[in-house]
């Protein structure tokens, strides 16, 4: 194994380590990393870059092959946390600014990291990122509807504007790594290994910048801000599971479902809050980055110890009718 692969896989198993030092940074050196702010959409746009250049034909098997499972996924995660978002900002009476941006969280598509989480909790790992896929490339549409219908009341920006910032963030950089990968192969296969580095990086980046910009209100808003984006993110992992419970799916679809609906591309509600609102908006996604990177891993360690202990039981039953 090279060197790099190496050091890219221990980049991903401490993600989150990079995400908490990247806050710690923000925190420390606000003015200098505040700097990094107009960046945010292109540092966003690599780590979409990124996702294209992973794509593949074989991802799409899975919505042919599980067109129930990977429906019911898509359309969870565009309608759970939405309206969970909704009601958290309107039950507790969030200022404008915050509500938005735990609205703002709630209508982006699943992040890439939950499939990686996915494949850690025992789910199925290739339902999780069929349904990352379909909802990030209806992204550019569905995304800003639904910021327009949860959101409206607090919006001074028009619906075209956030469609072409989805479409210039997401779809367009995703098209440019699946060309990339497609007809320049050799290249793609070259920086496979890279890539999951760079995106750690740009990621920390925009947590670290949105951290660094808003030190003062995260300050004066801290716990109630951590509390009120860690209800949403435990809201949609349990109401997401809940709900596939209820179409009868089988444990690992369950797990898959529950991790697309309660783990969030929280980068590119941070995108969207930095180029169009107030940056304190901004703020609910670069802590839904940090939460979810704690909850997503805990719940992973629970369901795959369930797993194992699961396959121990059935197999001492096996050896046991064995004798």
């Amino acid at each position: 194994m090279s060197n790099i692969k190496k050091f890219s896989q221990f980049i991903n198993k401490t993600f989150v380590f990079w995400m908490l030092l990247a806050a710690v940074l923000g925190f420390s050196f606000p003015n200098a990393i505040a700097q990094i702010a107009p960046y945010i959409p292109y540092l966003l746009g690599i780590v979409m870059f990124g996702m294209g250049m992973t794509i593949s034909t074989n991802d799409f098997k899975e919505v042919f092959k599980s067109p129930k499972s990977v429906l019911i996924g898509v359309i969870l995660q565009y309608t759970v946390m939405p309206v969970t978002a909704y009601l958290i900002a309107k039950g507790l009476n969030l200022s404008p600014d915050v509500a938005l941006g735990v609205i703002l969280v709630g209508c982006c598509p699943g992040g890439t990291a939950s499939n990686v989480i996915s494949y850690l909790a025992k789910a199925n790992t290739a339902l999780s990122v069929s349904i990352t896929t379909v909802s990030t490339l209806l992204a550019p549409i569905v995304t800003p509807s639904l910021i327009y219908l949860f959101a409206r009341e607090w919006l001074q920006v028009s619906f075209a504007s956030m469609i072409i910032s989805v479409v210039q963030v997401v779809l367009i950089p995703i098209i440019l790594g699946f060309i990339v990968q497609r007809f320049f192969r050799p290249v793609a296969e070259k920086s496979i290994d890279i890539l999951p580095i760079i995106s750690v990086v740009s990621i920390s980046l925009i947590l670290a910048s949105v951290v660094a910009g808003n030190k003062t209100q995260i300050i004066e808003t801290g716990l109630i801000m951590f509390g009120v984006v860690l209800l949403h993110n435990v809201s949609g992992l349990t109401i997401g599971y809940l709900l596939a419970k209820l179409f009868k799916l089988n444990r690992p679809d369950k797990r898959a479902i529950s991790i697309e609906v309660g783990m969030q591309n929280s980068g590119l509600a941070v995108s969207l809050a930095t180029a169009h609102f107030n940056p304190l908006s901004a703020v609910p996604g670069a802590i839904f980055s940090f939460i979810h990177l704690i909850t997503g891993p805990t719940i992973a360690i629970i369901w795959s110890n369930q797993t194992k202990k699961t396959n121990k039981a059935q197999s001492y039953r096996t050896s046991t009718d064995q004798i």
